[in-house]
C-alpha cells in the first residue's frame, strides 16, 4: 500500500472529490468541490507512489451563471471515458456535464427531471463511464435507511434508472468507477464521532443479483475523508486502487492519496 500526503499553500487546492488515474498510474484528473480541474503527474518508486508534481489547474467555465456560482460550481464526480471524453456531476444544481479537458470549458448539460427530487447537498456525488462508453451516476442519499441506491445509465440521450444498489449500514455513496472488465466499483463513507470510515464495494451489475462483494472497510479515523476513486492497471496487468480525500478546505483535515494492488 502507498500513502502519501499532497498538500500546496495555494487557496484552489483543496477539496478533491473525483479523480481518473491513466493506465500504468503515470498521471492524475482531479476535480475539486470549488470547480477546480486539477492535473498531477504521479512519481514512483519501484511502483510505490512518493510524490506528486503539479502539472497545471484551471476554473471549470459554467454555461450558464446562477445566483450562486459555489453551487453551479458544486462539482463532486469525475469520470472519463476511453476517447478522452471528460464529464463532471454536480450535487448543488444536480446534473452531469461534459467538460473539454484541455480548456476546462463546459460543453453541454446531461440532465433530467428524474434529479430534480435529489436531496439538498446530497446529489450526484459518484460517477463513473463503463468501458463500453456508458455513464453511471447515483446520489449519496436514497431518501430512506431502508431504501436503495438508484444507479442511472445515460443511455439514447437520456437518463433511466439502470440498478438498485442495496443500502447497508451507515454508508453513502461518494465516488465510483469501472475497470477494463466491466466491473463497478463503489466508495462509501460513513461519518462518527472519531473520525471517517470508508468502505468500498464491487458489484458485477449485468449479474442478476449483482455480485455484491466487499473489498475494503476502514476503522474510524483510520484515513481521511475519501471522496475519490480510480481503478487501473499497470503493465503487468495488476489492477490497483487509488484514493483521494476531500480535506473540504480545512486546515486541521489532509489530501491523503492511498494506492492498494487488488488480490485477485
Amino acid at each position: 500500500m502507498s500513502k502519501l500526503i499532497w498538500s500546496q499553500t495555494d487557496p484552489w487546492f483543496g477539496g478533491f472529490s473525483g479523480a481518473e488515474v491513466t493506465a500504468n498510474g503515470t498521471d492524475i484528473t482531479l476535480i475539486t468541490d470549488k470547480g477546480s480541474l486539477v492535473t498531477a503527474t504521479m512519481l514512483r518508486e519501484n511502483g510505490v507512489l512518493t510524490a506528486l508534481k503539479l502539472r497545471g489547474h484551471v476554473l471549470l467555465t459554467p454555461t450558464v451563471r446562477v445566483s450562486s456560482e459555489s453551487f453551479e460550481l458544486d462539482a463532486e464526480g469525475l469520470a472519463m471515458d476511453a476517447h478522452g471524453h471528460a464529464f463532471v456531476s454536480f450535487e448543488q444544481d444536480h446534473r452531469v456535464e461534459q467538460v473539454d479537458l484541455d480548456s476546462a470549458r463546459i460543453l453541454g448539460a446531461l440532465t433530467t427531471t428524474e434529479f430534480v427530487d435529489l436531496q439538498d447537498n446530497s446529489g450526484l456525488e459518484a460517477l463513473a463511464v463503463h468501458p463500453d462508453g456508458t455513464l453511471y451516476t447515483l446520489p449519496e442519499r436514497s431518501g430512506m435507511i431502508d431504501t436503495p441506491f438508484p444507479v442511472f445509465t445515460h443511455v439514447g440521450g437520456e437518463w433511466h434508472v439502470a440498478h438498485h444498489i442495496p443500502r447497508r449500514g451507515p454508508f453513502l455513496p461518494v465516488g465510483a468507477d469501472f475497470s477494463d472488465d466491466g466491473l463497478f466499483y463503489l466508495l462509501e463513507r460513513a461519518v462518527t464521532p472519531l473520525g471517517f470510515r470508508s468502505r468500498i464495494r464491487r458489484f458485477d451489475l449485468a449479474a442478476p443479483d449483482l455480485d455484491e462483494e466487499v473489498l475494503l472497510t476502514t476503522g474510524p479515523g483510520q484515513f481521511d475523508n475519501f471522496e475519490a476513486i480510480s481503478i487501473w492497471r499497470d503493465m503487468s496487468g495488476q489492477t490497483f486502487v487509488t484514493l483521494v480525500s476531500d480535506d473540504n478546505f480545512l486546515p486541521i483535515q489532509q489530501t491523503q492519496i492511498v494506492e492498494f494492488a487488488l488480490e485477485e
